[in-house]
């Protein structure tokens, strides 16, 4: 494995490489960073160059003040910068809820860059002005509620939030070491997250799914009802995509069931 602190755009970014062969970028989700995704780079580093990225305001990533440089273009065009340090021609991107949205969004930028895209519990955004008003609002509260009652208070609420009640299941280990890295996050950097890159900012790529004519696949949980009926009406606006549901599994599918996540990883690279 080797761990690398790119200067991006003046932007101390932190991306974890293992394995060698086609390369595999990871993105994880709001509150994640590159050890959510462990136990499947683990499995899959023995045939792919795993290559996964601490998001801004994550992980050992930096969190800047401006939340003006946490807007999902600022971010592709950083993600890009990375892939070209890296030397990566093109690569099939890997992208969880958030993670999800900016590897759409990074697909739409450029791409020539992105040979498979594979969105799990991920969505395009939000169809309408009213619905994003309305969001961002709520993101900004939320933003305020984690710069005035710290990342712990925070942790306490998100745990309890319904889109990860299936993760109850885990083990005890399992959840302790879920909260210990959510706990590990900078309240700032997930402050201007929500803020810059939230659902509520970002602007709606409904309307441009049409345009990908590269292999798309929507993964997602049979319990996470909200995100099938997403998938389901992404694949009506682009009928190429193809949808793999998990049964008995909800928004974070790699965290609930790593192998059987890993195992169709394998199965939809063979296919692209």
């Amino acid at each position: 494995m080797i761990i690398l602190i790119l200067l991006v755009n003046d932007i101390h970014y932190f991306v974890e490489v293992k394995g060698q062969g086609k390369p595999l970028v990871f993105l994880h989700g709001f509150t994640g960073d590159t050890t959510t995704w462990t136990r499947v780079t683990d499995r899959l580093s023995s045939n792919y160059r795993c290559i996964s990225i601490d998001l801004i305001g994550h992980g050992r990533t930096d969190s800047p003040v401006d939340c003006a440089r946490y807007t999902m273009e600022q971010v592709s065009h950083d993600i890009n910068t990375i892939l070209n340090r890296l030397e990566v021609i093109q690569a099939q991107l890997i992208g969880y809820s958030m993670g999800g949205r900016t590897a759409l969004h990074f697909t739409l930028m450029h791409p020539q860059k992105v040979g498979a895209l594979i969105l799990e519990s991920a969505s395009p955004g939000l169809k309408t002005d009213d619905e994003r008003v309305e969001r961002s609002s709520k993101d900004k509260a939320l933003a305020e509620r984690i710069e005035r009652e710290g990342i712990e208070a925070f942790v306490d609420y998100w745990e309890g939030v319904p889109l990860f009640a299936s993760q109850t299941r885990l083990s005890e280990d399992e959840r302790a070491e879920i909260r210990e890295q959510r706990l590990s996050q900078s309240p700032l950097g997930l402050s201007n997250s929500l803020k810059g890159m939230g659902t509520g900012a970002q602007e709606s790529l409904w309307s441009k799914l049409e345009e990908l004519s590269l292999p798309v696949h929507l993964l997602v949980g049979e319990l996470d009802k909200k995100f099938v009926f997403i998938a389901e009406e992404m694949k009506k606006r682009n009928p190429t995509f193809q949808i793999e549901t998990f049964s008995n599994t909800g928004h974070a599918i790699h965290v609930e069931e790593p192998r059987k996540f890993g195992t169709i990883i394998e199965d939809l690279l063979l296919i692209t």
